[in-house]
């Protein structure tokens, strides 16, 4: 089975169709809102993704339109660590898992918390 992938021209993240959909869920019951991607500093390899609703961008966002009900902001400061990142969304048993493929990570925390880039 292969999973598409949304691939927006110019951008710093992409969105497999399962996670558009989540998402969509998600900001269905908020409309007007984003979904907004950032990194803080974090476990015992660096820096952790941080992903929360929010009404509207913070300034300085990359805007990643993910289809025509889903937006995702992007914080300033955690595009050098999620450029060409892709985000999932995966079943996982009977729970729901969102995952990063960053082919920028040189190093991951044992338990999958946080992680460093090169």
């Amino acid at each position: 089975m292969s999973v598409e992938t949304f691939v927006p021209s110019d951008t710093v993240i992409t969105l497999t169709d399962s996670a558009v959909k989540h998402f969509e869920t998600k900001v269905s019951k908020k409309p007007g809102s984003v979904i907004r991607l950032s990194t803080k500093v974090s476990g015992c390899t660096g820096y952790a993704y941080v992903l929360d609703m929010a009404d509207g961008p913070a300034p300085g966002d990359e805007l990643v339109v993910a289809s025509d009900n889903l937006t995702v902001a992007v914080a300033q400061d955690a595009l050098q660590f999620v450029k060409n990142t892709e985000i999932d969304y995966v079943q996982e048993g009977v729970n729901g898992v969102i995952k990063y493929n960053n082919p920028n990570v040189v190093d991951e925390c044992g338990c999958g918390e946080s992680f460093n880039i090169g």
